[in-house]
C-alpha cells in the first residue's frame, strides 16, 4: 500500500522530518508544504537529510509556499493545489504529520 507523506511544519523545531525519512516505504511519496519546505533550503541539514534519502521522483513542494517563502528548490517536483489532489488520489493513503 502506498502513501502520501505530507509534512507542514519547520524542519527545524522538531524531528518530524527526519521521523517521516525513516519510516518511508519505498513506493511513497513527500509533500512538503507550509513552512515544511525551508527543508529545501540548499546547505541546511534538512536538504542534506532530504538528499540523502534519495527520494528522486517521489519528492513534492508545494510551489505557492515555496515561492512565499522565496526558498530555492532543486530537489523536490514543485506542484499547485491541483496537484497536490491528483496526488493524493494516485496513492493508497495520505499521512500528515501533525
Amino acid at each position: 500500500m502506498t502513501t502520501l507523506h505530507v509534512i507542514a511544519h519547520s524542519p527545524f523545531g522538531d524531528e518530524r522530518l527526519a521521523s517521516c525519512l525513516r519510516l518511508l516505504g519505498a513506493d511513497d511519496a513527500l509533500l512538503l508544504c507550509g513552512d515544511a519546505v525551508y527543508a529545501l533550503r540548499s546547505g541546511s541539514e534538512p536538504h542534506h537529510q532530504l538528499q540523502a534519502a534519495g527520494l528522486a521522483q517521489r519528492l513534492f513542494a508545494l510551489e505557492e509556499d515555496v515561492q512565499a517563502r522565496a526558498v530555492g528548490n532543486d530537489l523536490a517536483k514543485a506542484v499547485d493545489y491541483a496537484g497536490f489532489v491528483e496526488l493524493s488520489l494516485h496513492y493508497d493513503k495520505v499521512n500528515s504529520w501533525l
